[in-house]
């Protein structure tokens, strides 16, 4: 287990957070966590790190991206999801990044499903300027935000709302009482893209020739993370700062 600011003798963390693969950091959340002061705990399943048979002692729950589909046979990925399902039952906010909103999809009663065009760069996503979508995602309704996925949730569990889409991906950002799961990557950083950049997978190379409009290639890319990586942070910020009004008191 690794805790990255400790909680007092006799005290849980606030915050768990679910990594899934090695690459897939909690990058600008840890920095936003750092900074309001929250005391956290991540668990890494690539790492070897077993999750917590339990989200019972924590105020809010975070679950990362990774290369993995939704749908694949592994354990910690239903693992994940039976915390999710707890945190609701216990009403502890969940916020699910890319792989993350789409697990939270499934474990709530959605499904996940690979999408005809996948997504991979700094791409504009649209929100429907309803109070919650305002509230999540602040006045502007283009957002320009980091994706890098090729599976999308097809159908919401019964009660979510959509908040935003894009042509590709018709759910970008859903709510579902205190919970929001996204199909992008609000926690990106300038390390995070160029790691992802280092090892890009199979897949990548030939979605660039086949999906030129929404998979833009690496100086692409680049040239975009120095155009919107601060308006990221920003964006990140707000929808942080949402949810943790959301978190369960002690």
């Amino acid at each position: 287990m690794a805790t990255l600011t400790p909680p007092a003798a006799g005290e849980t963390a606030d915050v768990l957070v679910l990594q899934h693969t090695l690459e897939d950091t909690p990058g600008y959340l840890a920095t936003w966590l750092d900074a309001v002061g929250a005391r956290w705990d991540v668990f890494c399943a690539e790492a070897g790190e077993a999750y917590p048979a339990s989200v019972a002692g924590y105020r809010a729950l975070a679950v990362l991206g990774g290369e993995w589909s939704a749908n694949d046979d592994r354990p910690s990925l239903r693992h994940a999801e039976a915390l999710m399902r707890e945190a609701d039952a216990l009403g502890i906010p969940v916020i699910g990044h890319c792989l993350g909103g789409q697990l939270l999809a499934r474990a709530l009663g959605g499904q996940v499903a690979r999408l005809p065009q996948p997504e991979v760069g700094w791409l504009p996503i649209e929100h429907d300027g309803s109070a919650s979508a305002r509230a999540w995602l602040g006045d502007d309704r283009r957002p320009v935000v980091y994706q890098w996925h090729y599976d999308g949730v097809v159908a919401l569990p019964a009660g979510a709302v959509v908040l935003a889409s894009s042509p590709a991906c018709a759910v970008q950002a859903y709510a579902l009482g205190p919970h929001l799961g996204m199909q992008f990557h609000v926690e990106i950083t300038p390390l995070k893209i160029e790691t992802w950049l280092a090892d890009p997978g199979a897949v990548y190379p030939g979605a660039i020739d086949r999906c030129p409009d929404t998979v833009q290639p690496p100086e692409v890319m680049q040239a975009a993370t120095q155009r919107h990586q601060a308006a990221s942070y920003r964006l990140a910020d707000r929808i942080y700062a949402q949810w943790r009004q959301r978190w369960r008191a002690r």
